[in-house]
């Protein structure tokens, strides 16, 4: 099978034994990578970098990292921050921007399957990339579906799911979520509530 397939948003067979031989590796390598103590940074970077696509400077996974191919459809820009249970379903391409915080088991899903039963019923599946932007916050158990992107600086709040796109520069929470309101002056002021920001941290 033509492994471009895999990029097209064409519906194919994810149990050929073709993408088998490919994928089989690199969940190998991401076996070892969540076998390295936390302590061991430059190891676990190294690792990053043979497992992805793409991975700046100063990224950061904790484990354990769970990834249908690895992170080799993943593109990593720099100072990336992923807190414990990462799951990348990345059998098309993720690009996640500059300075982009995950909180705990948050879901990047670029894989889905036909509606109708019988086609499901097959094994048949589709992918359509995942696009997130730079500085941008995701909270603990954020699921983004697939072929969705997210604007620059956007904070999506826990227990989100994204089902279609957001904005650049919004608070966006809830089930199917929704922006709730722009990033604006009082988040300059205040960083929880009423707390207000110290003016050294500018």
């Amino acid at each position: 099978m033509d492994r471009n397939i895999l990029h097209s948003g064409a519906l194919y067979d994810p149990n050929d034994s073709t993408v088998q031989a490919e994928q089989l590796p690199c969940l190998d390598r991401l076996f070892r990578f969540n076998q390295i103590p936390p302590s061991h940074i430059a190891e676990r970077f190294a690792m990053m970098r043979q497992m992805f696509a793409e991975v700046g400077e100063n990224c950061y996974i904790e484990s354990p990292l769970h990834s249908n191919w690895g992170g080799r459809h993943v593109h990593f820009g720099k100072n990336i921050y992923a807190n414990f249970g990462l799951t990348l379903v990345d059998d098309t391409h993720i690009y996640v921007g500059d300075g982009t915080m995950f909180g705990p088991h948050v879901t990047l899903a670029t894989a889905g399957h036909p509606i109708d039963p019988t086609l499901r019923g097959k094994g048949l599946q589709y992918n359509m990339p995942v696009r997130i932007g730079s500085n941008c916050w995701l909270g603990a158990g954020v699921v983004v579906l697939p072929g969705v992107t997210i604007g620059d600086n956007t904070v999506v709040g826990a227990g989100s799911v994204v089902t279609k796109d957001l904005p650049a520069n919004v608070v966006a929470v809830g089930n199917p979520c929704r922006v709730l309101r722009p990033v604006g002056e009082h988040d300059r002021k205040f960083y929880y509530k009423e707390r207000p920001i110290d003016p050294k941290f500018f």
